[in-house]
């Protein structure tokens, strides 16, 4: 999309500078500068006249336009012109400044001297909420927000490492994908990482609100950067030492605001509790405690738990435990993590399966995660246990996004998760299992046959036995006698006897079948018996 932007500076040489600078900016159009407010607002008026699709997206102010003062004519524009994005331009970047400028309805500031970076990123949000705003406009219906329902999901490490990041942003995504309006804030103050997980480069945080004590819409809008995947991001300073600056007071104020303007706000509260972790947690409607099932990690969410507990932060039954990283044949099962714990464990659990989050993670594309990975099914299966998701509906309307295809493919293995690992599970053990089960079988077989030798073979000795004590047909007997107590698939069987001193000996060699009775394996077994001879005197 072309950007339009309409610059109102008085001065000649910033006029000449600020034009310079815009004509370097990709994807813009800007018009030439207007001298003062009297032209600007002509401008406008003429533009709008026309159409409200003839407006420019971007209006920049610079602080020494007259007659009328920068930031009464922001006021004025904002007002006659609600669809366009108005940027200040000054000298004077204090916090006190930028509240009197979002006070007036300005979409940001850009301090003096120019720099491309700020200005880029300044005119790329304001036109972002000038397309969202006129959007609004020409759909001719209010925009929806949730107001204070909203939920808020926080999601704390019970350690550094355990994966808290990924399950905020994975909880994020699925929520938005299914069509609710969602926010993740990163209050992992010292080192929060949604911003590289999510290849995000943009320069307002969450500590840029501390200043402000009336954090409204207009405020908060200006800190949030909107993501490709249409979450809202804000984002934990890239300076860790100004995450001092974020009070329990201004963790309160900030959910509350993202709370009023969205459906679902995620927050990531990384591993270190401190006072806005705290609030946000106690404030929230689910608290999720991420844990590896290792000793150390269920040990630091033991100690957690009992942390919030004391500080009546939050109690042991009022928090969800997340297994991450979870292996079926691991001694630690989430049955004993609840135990220890005294918490509720989330009846998803999120299996090892680091090599399908590597790329990903490496390239700072969580979203492009892939939906056949079986750590988002996990995920997004957990999004929909705790009721983030909504079911997919035919048409869409309003302000849903439509997901993508491998989106609505993770959301349709929502709540079949566990089932689906078992499955998986079963195909790759089910050849093992055939093998195993074989072999039983065939010893079974083995067995048995050993047996049915042995018994052929001690009848065929007392045959033998009593033919030879009435000079009757030794061998005849002895054969008759051993096949009579063999089965059918057993009959084909050797069966000698001989006379050994004083006792009849009578060997049976049978074959051993294949699987079943019938199928010659190659293998054999011999039963040997004997009898003592009596009653042949010669």
């Amino acid at each position: 999309m072309t950007i339009r932007i309409l610059p109102a500076v008085g001065d000649i040489d910033s006029a000449r500078a600020l034009t310079t600078l815009l004509s370097q900016l990709a994807d813009t159009e800007p018009a030439p500068p207007v001298p003062d407010s009297t032209a600007l607002l002509d401008t406008l008026a003429r533009l709008a006249a026309e159409s409200l699709d003839e407006l420019p997206e971007v209006v920049l102010v610079h602080e020494r336009i007259g007659p009328v003062p920068a930031l009464d004519l922001i006021r004025d524009l904002v007002m006659r012109f609600p669809a366009v994005g108005v940027v200040l331009i000054t000298a004077d970047t204090s916090a006190g400044v930028l509240t009197a400028a979002m006070d007036s309805g300005a979409r940001g500031i850009v301090g003096l001297p120019l720099g491309y970076d700020a200005l880029a990123e300044r005119v790329q949000a304001a036109a972002a909420w000038s397309a969202g705003m006129r959007r609004h406009l020409h759909s001719g219906a209010p925009e929806l927000y949730t107001g204070p329902g909203g939920t808020v999901v926080t999601v704390t490490g019970a350690k550094g490492g355990v994966g808290a990041t990924v399950t905020a942003v994975q909880l994020a995504l699925a929520a938005k994908a299914s069509g609710r309006s969602v926010a993740l804030l990163d209050l992992d103050l010292q080192s929060g990482d949604v911003a590289s997980y999510l290849d995000v480069q943009f320069r307002r945080s969450v500590a840029d609100l501390a200043a402000i004590t009336d954090i409204n819409p207009r405020v908060l809008q200006d800190a949030v950067y909107t993501h490709d995947s249409g979450i809202a991001l804000l984002l934990a300073p890239s300076e860790g030492e100004r995450g001092e600056e974020v009070t329990d007071r201004v963790a309160r104020q900030v959910l509350a605001a993202l709370r009023s303007r969205h459906d679902i706000v995620v927050v990531d509260c990384g591993s270190q509790m401190n006072a806005a972790t705290a609030a946000a947690v106690e404030t929230a409607d689910q608290a999720l405690l991420l844990v590896t099932p290792d000793v150390i990690a269920v040990r630091a969410a033991k100690r957690m738990v009992r942390m919030w507990d004391r500080l009546q932060i939050r109690k042991a039954e009022e928090t969800t435990t997340v297994v991450n990283r979870f292996a079926r044949a691991t001694e630690i099962q989430p049955s004993l993590v609840e135990r220890v714990t005294g918490t509720k464990v989330a009846r998803t659990a999120i299996p090892a399966a680091f090599k399908e989050l590597q790329s990903v993670v490496d390239a700072g594309r969580l979203q492009d995660l892939d939906a056949r990975s079986t750590v988002k099914q996990a995920l997004w299966s957990l999004a929909g246990d705790l009721g983030l998701v909504v079911p997919q509906e035919g048409g869409g309307g309003g302000r849903r996004r439509k997901a993508s295809a491998s989106d609505r493919g993770a959301l349709s293995l929502r709540g079949r998760g566990d089932r689906g690992a078992v499955t998986l599970e079963f195909a790759g053990m089910f050849p093992l299992l055939l093998v195993v089960m074989t072999i039983l079988w065939q010893c079974v077989l083995y067995g048995y046959s050993y047996s049915l030798a042995g018994n052929a073979a001690d009848e065929a000795a007392r045959a033998a036995t009593a033919a030879y004590a009435v000079h009757g047909d030794v061998s005849g007997a002895c054969a008759a006698a051993g096949s009579e107590h063999l089965p059918g698939s057993w009959k084909d069987a050797d069966i000698e006897c001989v006379e050994a001193g004083q006792v009849m000996r009578a060997t049976v060699k049978i074959d051993v079948p294949l699987f079943f009775p019938g199928f010659d394996a190659g293998f054999h077994v011999k039963g040997r018996a004997g009898a003592a001879l009596e009653g042949n005197d010669g």
